[in-house]
């Protein structure tokens, strides 16, 4: 089983609503990109724990990892793939401190690995799992520059490892080695444009999205396996941001469908379903819904002309979850009754045209809003290989 999971920030969580879980407790969730361990804060209101949740067995259960001293409610998590859980505390207002936790019998252990200074301006923050497991990146934004950090997975501690021109948000991974990270980069007071950044090649930075010079183009999640990408951008309506897809590589036109834009709701996929190679139209899609009485879940498939809405289980630990390859969604949730639960919910398939029938091409109102540009995702200029550089 693979997953294809982000971190959920406070903010998400606060717009999440009565579903996400009890009043005063946190319910962000970090799930490894093989889909093995996940980990979040625990607890409520000053009494906060990390808690590392096992989603590979039979059934998931979850291991406290309490230290002398509560965590605070802006710590950071990342779970690595050994089992191990990743902490960065900010302290001082200047400096994010790394530790890994890991379960020794009844107590608990603690690894320092070192400190970021990140002064005045500057904010930190923990890009999602790698997809190797093993190691942890930091993202420190500053006015100008953006600098990555490996701060878990090296050998002496936190290590500076490229800086990127610009303003940097966002955080996806583009292969199934670590090597190839997007960002959504702004430079001055320019449109947002995700880059990727080549790891191995001391950041170099590559062009990745660009429907048009003056739109916003970001990049929610993409799916090494099949190729899907899954983008936000307000190219097809200036100035309102829409839901699209494009395939990495492809010079065929992003499309944004109709299916996905909901007045008064905000729509944020968080997983694509795995193994699903070379076919992005097939891949299961599942999208958080946010709007003023919750949140609820979406599915999605971009041969799909539609998307299902579906009820999320009680206590759902909001835009959280992974697919089987088999096309079920688990969702992670928790109440006072299952602490630590994951529901499986099934997605109905669209029925197969009858024989003969060809499929209902786009209408000419879908197919105008489509942006026709000539190299919308010019993906293929990134180095997607494991070339080297000469010499």
């Amino acid at each position: 089983m693979t997953a294809c999971a982000i971190e959920t920030t406070a903010e998400d969580d606060d717009r999440a609503g009565q579903p996400g879980g009890d009043a005063g407790r946190p319910t962000g969730l970090t799930i490894t990109a093989n889909g093995a361990y996940a980990a979040r804060l625990a607890g409520a209101g000053d009494a906060l724990y990390v808690e590392r949740w096992t989603l590979d067995g039979p059934e998931p259960y979850a291991v406290p990892l309490p230290l002398d001293q509560p965590e605070e409610s802006g710590a950071q998590l990342l779970p690595l793939a050994d089992g191990r859980v990743l902490v960065a505390r900010r302290v001082d207002g200047r400096r994010t401190t790394f530790s890994l936790l890991y379960p020794t019998g009844p107590a608990t252990g603690e690894l320092p690995l070192g400190a970021v200074e990140a002064p005045g301006s500057e904010h930190l923050v923990l890009l999602p799992p790698s997809p190797d497991g093993i190691c942890a990146y930091a993202m420190c934004v500053g006015p100008d520059t953006t600098t990555l950090w490996l701060v878990a997975g090296g050998a002496f501690g936190p290590e500076r490892i490229a800086e990127v021109k610009g303003r940097c948000t966002g955080g996806v991974w583009l292969d199934r080695t670590g090597r190839m990270l997007a960002l959504d980069r702004r430079l001055d007071e320019g449109p947002v444009k995700a880059v990727a950044v080549d790891l191995e090649r001391g950041g170099e930075v590559t062009p990745l999205l660009q429907i048009t010079e003056e739109s916003n183009d970001r990049l929610l999640l993409a799916d090494p396996d099949s190729g899907l990408l899954l983008i936000r951008s307000d190219a097809p309506s200036a100035g309102h941001d829409r839901l699209g897809w494009g395939v990495l590589g492809s010079l065929l036109p992003v499309r944004f469908p109709d299916c996905l834009r909901l007045d008064d709701a905000t729509v944020t996929p968080f997983a694509v379903q795995p193994d699903q190679v070379l076919v992005p139209e097939g891949c299961a899609v599942a999208l958080r819904i946010d709007a003023a009485g919750g949140s609820w879940v979406g599915t999605w498939r971009p041969s799909s002309r539609r998307m299902v809405q579906q009820a999320a289980p009680q206590g759902w630990l909001a835009g959280s979850g992974l697919w089987t390859p088999e096309g079920v969604l688990r969702l992670p949730y928790a109440t006072a009754e299952v602490p630590c639960g994951l529901a499986g919910l099934e997605v109905p398939r669209e029925p197969e045209p009858e024989t003969g029938q060809e499929p209902e091409p786009p209408t000419a109102a879908a197919a105008a809003e489509e942006p026709r540009v000539c190299r919308p995702v010019p993906l293929q200029q990134a180095p997607l290989t494991d070339s080297k550089p000469a010499g």
